[in-house]
């Protein structure tokens, strides 16, 4: 406002000046003359200002401002404030949406904006991984064209984004695809990996599938032999005979459950610490009677195996495992009882107990049985997994010892190894870390 009334003032000054002069020369009528001039001059200068200001706000060079004079100056001040405050402010928002896209970049789900036509606008590295994409060469391009999927293409020009569409990238990915509207005809497509989710998924109903078959043909069995013995006039024999099935149905049925409770409590339960300690001589000591017991049950009239396991005095017997001892007990009885139920009477089972320079030391059972052929080999330890599903029958396994031994002893650090050959017998082998070994030189 003192600005806007310097300016007033001075213009009526030079026009008080002017016209004073103009009359004490030539009169009234100079003055007069002399007072336009003056305002024609000043509008001059003016105008000059303002032009010179126009051109400044043209050029968009805002540290550039041209000298100015009085109000124009003032208005040149102001507006070169603003300028850099709108400046600082177009910043500010462009790098927070740097920080969202650089944010969308790191999202573990694919990210692509594309326009009401299809067109992509942008896309993240992952979704360029998922649909084959090339951000710097497909930005512009419409999507359909892209990506060649039906479904997808579909799916676009339905409009209906309410539920996801589930679709195969590239590699065999499986995506769950979905537009988010935003903004004036934009959207926003979220492409999810779910693999990992639909491979559960199958595992899961393949595990209750398993599980339901395994219980259900034992009980069919025991219900067809409680209905015989409830409807039929049986000998004493004959009555004894189906008794003993029963037996073998129920107890399999019992096995069953425990490995299952085994399983649920492996996988529910705290890694184990090292806070105790159970000697590897108690374990394999308890395992040979375990051994010998179950061949005795298996061979019956036939030779019995051949089994070797190490003795007090070899190397590294005395040494300590740190862990669970009902877990490592239960994945060195499971290996060796799968050695025996899968070699014939009189074939040969061997157990050795390894030390290795690096202080680790290696659980080893051979054994002398039909082997596996190697597309087998890798999904041994898989829950009911069987090479031979009747034969895994005949000898009471559940399908579930492997996988016992798989999660036990990868919850005390080690690592299962197989291998077989068909016609040379199989080798199991768990390496446990030098962490999980305590010798009497070790101390406690």
């Amino acid at each position: 406002m003192n600005v806007l009334w310097q300016r007033w003032l001075l213009l009526l000054l030079a026009q008080a000046v002017l016209g004073a002069l103009g009359a004490w020369l030539a009169g009234w009528p100079a003055a007069l003359a002399a007072v336009l001039l003056g305002s024609w001059l000043w509008l001059l200068a003016d105008s000059w200002q303002a032009r010179k200001l126009w051109g400044w706000l043209q050029s968009g060079d805002v540290a550039d401002v041209p000298p100015m004079r009085g109000l124009w100056a003032a208005l040149g001040a102001s507006m070169r404030r603003w300028l850099r405050a709108k400046e600082k402010s177009v910043q500010a928002a462009d790098l927070r949406a740097q920080g969202v896209l650089h944010a969308f970049h790191a999202s573990p789900n694919g990210v692509i904006l594309v326009d009401d036509q299809g067109q992509i606008e942008w896309c993240n590295r992952m979704a360029e991984s998922h649909f084959g994409l090339q951000a710097e060469r497909d930005l512009g391009q419409m999507l359909g064209y892209l990506v060649r999927d039906p479904a997808l293409s579909a799916y676009w020009h339905g409009q209906d984004f309410s539920e996801p569409l589930s679709m195969e990238g590239i590699q065999g990915a499986r995506l769950s695809v979905r537009f988010y509207p935003y903004g004036k005809g934009k959207f926003l497509l979220l492409a999810q990996d779910v693999t990992a989710l639909e491979q559960a998924e199958a595992m899961r109903r393949e595990f209750v599938a398993n599980v339901s078959h395994e219980i259900r043909t034992p009980l069919t069995v025991l219900m067809g032999f409680v209905e015989t013995l409830q409807t039929l006039e049986l000998s004493e024999q004959q009555r004894q005979r189906y008794l003993d099935l029963m037996g073998q149905q129920a107890q399999r049925m019992h096995h069953l459950v425990q490995d299952l409770l085994t399983l649920s409590r492996l996988e529910g339960s705290p890694l184990p610490n090292y806070d105790h300690a159970v000697g590897v001589r108690t374990i394999l000591q308890q395992c040979e009677v375990e051994a010998r017991a179950l061949s005795k049950l298996l061979c019956k009239d036939e030779p019995l195996h051949v089994l070797q396991f190490p003795t007090a005095d070899d190397a590294g017997m005395d040494t300590e495992l740190l862990g669970a001892q009902v877990e490592l007990v239960s994945a060195f009885s499971n290996l060796i009882t799968n050695a025996l139920h899968y070699t014939p009477p009189g074939g040969q089972v061997q157990v050795r107990w390894l030390m290795h320079a690096d202080g680790s030391a290696s659980l080893q059972v051979r054994d002398s049985g039909p082997g596996i052929a190697p597309e087998h080999v890798l999904r041994l330890s898989e829950r009911f997994y069987r090479v031979d599903r009747s034969r895994s029958r005949e000898t009471g396994g559940t399908g579930l010892g492997l996988a016992i031994v798989k999660h036990a002893v990868q919850r005390h650090g080690a690592q299962l190894h197989i291998e077989s050959k068909v016609g040379q017998g199989s080798v199991f082998s768990v390496h446990f870390p030098a962490r999980r070994l305590r010798t009497p030189s070790s101390g406690a």
